[in-house]
C-alpha cells in the first residue's frame, strides 16, 4: 500500500519544488514506487492474494503510468 501511495505524493512534492531537476528527482522516485508496486502484484498473484485478472490489470496500468512518468521525466531533461 505504501508504495501506492508514495507515487502521487512524490509526483506532488517534486510539482511544488522551485526547481526542474527537484521536480525530476521526485519523478524518479515516483518510477522507483511504480516498479515496487508491479512487483508486490507480481508476489501477490503467485501467492493468490489477488486474482490473475485483477494483477494483470494493475500491472498493466502500472506500465502506463510509468511510461507517462518516463515521458515526463525526459521532458523535464530537455528544459535543464
Amino acid at each position: 500500500i505504501k508504495s501506492a501511495v508514495s507515487i502521487p505524493s512524490n509526483i506532488s512534492e517534486g510539482s511544488e519544488r522551485r526547481t526542474s531537476k527537484d521536480f525530476r528527482h521526485f519523478i524518479h522516485i515516483a518510477l522507483g514506487s511504480a516498479a515496487e508496486l508491479r512487483t508486490q502484484t507480481h508476489i501477490a498473484r503467485e501467492a493468490d492474494v489477488v486474482s490473475s485478472e485483477i494483477a494483470n490489470q494493475w500491472i498493466s496500468e502500472l506500465k502506463t503510468i510509468s511510461r507517462m512518468l518516463q515521458a515526463l521525466a525526459s521532458y523535464l531533461d530537455r528544459k535543464l
